[in-house]
């Protein structure tokens, strides 16, 4: 009976419902054609601007070592604004649910304990020594996971969007206001390439975190749903998969 109860006790349990899942993977794809796209399209001028101008041959804010290539821009804008949209849309769907399941509130907003400063602190130095959470920590998200979540969905995500519909003709045609919210067309290249420039990071810090925590548990969980860990584990944590 108790080898039943200690199988009982291993079993997998629920991690991600599969709209997180869905949702997780679609904008994983999206982000990536975005990432190979933008490349392709920043080539054609691989200098950045503040204002309402800018051109390969005028002074630049910041200038990228990279080679300039205008071969790449039509295929790479083309698929920008495919993924893009697909992003968006994505990302606007999983905030919705997120929001009416209470999903945001209970597995990504913060917990009391955790903005205690000790606790900050420890997060810190465990990130800083390049070390994982520990099978405790890994129950749930740390703080500096939940406000990283925060800043790229309620921040960084936005930013990006209305940076990008900044140098859409078409649409500031509509929506001049956007050119007064960024200073301008080339302004919002910039703060766009910038924003792009922190997602990436964000990207290698989540895969660091997935492969300093366990990285096969934490894959089957985001593929299949379920967690290797424990019924008794979940529990004490008060794990949510909601």
């Amino acid at each position: 009976m108790s080898g039943a109860m200690t199988a009982r006790a291993e079993m997998a349990v629920r991690r991600h419902p599969l709209w997180v899942r869905l949702a997780h993977w679609v904008n994983a794809g999206a982000f990536a054609a975005l990432a190979v796209s933008g490349v392709a399209i920043l080539l054609a001028l691989p200098r950045l601007f503040w204002g309402e101008t800018g051109a390969n041959d005028a002074p630049a804010w910041i200038v990228l070592p990279l080679p300039v290539n205008l071969e790449q821009t039509g295929w790479g804008r083309n698929l920008h604004f495919l993924a893009a949209w697909i992003f968006v849309l994505n990302g606007a769907l999983y905030l919705l649910i997120a929001l009416a399941s209470g999903h945001l509130l209970r597995r990504l907003t913060p917990d009391r304990d955790q903005l205690h400063p000790r606790h900050i602190a420890a997060d810190l130095r465990a990130h800083l020594r390049l070390t994982g959470s520990g099978a405790a920590g890994a129950r749930r998200y740390n703080v500096l996971q939940k406000l990283a979540y925060l800043a790229v969905i309620l921040v960084l995500a936005p930013v990006m969007l209305l940076s990008g519909l900044t140098m859409a003709p078409g649409v500031t045609a509509a929506y001049p206001e956007l050119f007064t919210l960024f200073g301008g067309r080339q302004s919002a290249r910039t703060i766009h390439f910038l924003s792009a420039v922190l997602l990436v990071g964000f990207l290698l810090i989540h895969v660091w975190q997935v492969l300093a925590n366990g990285p096969l548990d934490l894959m089957r969980g985001m593929i299949t749903g379920r967690s290797a860990r424990t019924s008794a584990d979940r529990a004490t944590s008060g794990e949510d998969p909601r």
